[in-house]
């Protein structure tokens, strides 16, 4: 099946290139220029896209910059940017890296004036990159790898971090002011609800303390006197000095994969942008779309962007993209013409250094012959990476420098084609 493996590596490269955010950090740094303040301005920029966009802007603005700070995961810097002090820190959890790479941005941005401004780059994966926490560095930990794990949705998640938290929910733009903060956004969540990416640092959050101890009793998280404490304490819901432009989402790698795979051959449908479940579920119901048109006469390229979560139950190795491409392996297996394949757009699936999976119909007995165990054990606990490892059906880009949620493809070529 070399040629659906060789068709995804293509659709997955084509996607990605055209979901970096280089024409969008340009295009609205063409509308901000021209009303920036005559003062000092001031570069900010957190997420796993964050070395990118900064890059970006350091080479449009050149000497307007007077200090600059990017906080961003562990090798996603790709080289120097002048005037640009770079942090590598922890993603999915906290570390004291992230720790210092913000504290090191609030010190850029203290004593600022009205005739000054923050250019404030942010993408997904800044909440746990850009944080100075309001609770012990171990209850942070402890509360972040619970709601990871206990399969909540992003916007729960950072419903609560929000209030743990002394820059999310609004609270880094009401450190800056007096300063005017022109907030440049690459969403990863469906929706692009701007108070939730990143936890919303430089955006009013439209989410309640009351929802937020909803989230702690729902998924049973325990938390300790001192997090209860800031639960109790409501976040800015109005900020002044704060001006927002989104430059890129999840429909823009959907479209870009639909036209790599028109390109290819195949009829593009692009079946949502809001794909939010549980991966294996999800995985499932593209492997069904696999098998319910496997015997058409048309080559088909079935998509759908968003972003999955995975419930522990084991512990096993592996992300939400790879848990995908391993449920749907289970539903088409035996069948030559058909693949799945899920990828992160930021190259980073999990805690893993693969961006996602690709299975076909041979994967299921691969691994099965190679791995030892079944496909359905292997989800039990939580160990797609090794398994897909065995099969060859890892997918590995390193860092993107973007950062638009993931995108998932069925490909079906025709029975002649076989």
């Amino acid at each position: 099946m070399a040629g659906l493996y060789d068709d995804a590596q293509k659709i997955i490269s084509a996607s990605i290139q055209a979901a970096l955010p280089d024409t969008a950090v340009k295009k609205a740094l063409d509308e901000i220029v021209p009303v920036l303040p005559a003062g000092r301005l001031v570069l900010i920029a957190c997420g796993k896209a964050a070395w990118q966009m900064a890059s970006v802007a350091a080479k449009y603005l050149g000497s307007g910059i007077s200090d600059g700070v990017v906080v961003t995961k562990y090798g996603h810097v790709a080289g120097e940017i002048p005037g640009v002090r770079c942090f590598e820190a922890g993603h999915p959890v906290p570390d004291e890296n992230s720790f210092l790479g913000t504290g090191a941005a609030l010190e850029a941005v203290s004593n600022l004036t009205e005739e000054d401004a923050v250019l404030f780059l942010v993408s997904g994966g800044g909440s746990a990159l850009f944080e100075k926490p309001l609770v012990s560095p171990a209850e942070l930990e402890s509360i972040t790898r619970q709601l990871l794990a206990c399969g909540a949705e992003i916007t729960e998640i950072n419903t609560v971090r929000k209030r743990i938290s002394a820059v999310k929910g609004g609270k880094f733009a009401q450190l800056c002011a007096p300063a005017h903060v022109y907030s440049v956004i690459l969403s990863d969540i469906i929706g692009d609800p701007l108070d939730m990416i990143a936890s919303g640092p430089a955006y009013p959050d439209g989410s309640t303390c009351s929802q937020a101890w909803d989230v702690i009793h729902k998924y049973g998280i325990k938390i300790s006197e001192e997090t209860e404490m800031c639960l109790g304490v409501e976040t800015p819901k109005e900020l002044h000095n704060v001006t927002t432009m989104v430059t890129g989402s999840v429909k823009q790698l959907c479209c870009a994969a639909a036209e790599t795979a028109a390109e290819l051959g195949y009829e593009p449908v692009i079946l949502t942008d809001r794909l939010a479940c549980q991966a294996r579920e999800a995985g499932s119901f593209m492997g069904c779309i696999g098998r319910t048109h496997s015997e058409g006469g048309m080559a088909k390229a079935f998509i759908a962007g968003g972003e999955t979560v995975v419930k522990l139950t084991g512990a096993g190795k592996g992300g939400r993209n790879q848990e995908l491409a391993l449920a749907a392996a289970a539903e088409i297996a035996g069948l030559d013409n058909v693949a799945v394949f899920s990828v992160g757009s930021d190259g980073t699936d999990g805690p893993t250094d693969a961006a996602g999976g690709y299975a076909d119909g041979n994967t299921a007995a691969e691994i099965l012959q190679k791995d030892g165990r079944t496909i359905e054990k292997v989800l039990a606990e939580n160990d797609a990476y090794h398994a897909l490892q065995a099969s060859g059906g890892l997918i590995i880009t390193g860092p993107t420098g973007t950062n638009v949620n993931d995108v998932a493809v069925v490909l079906i070529l025709p029975k002649e084609m076989r």
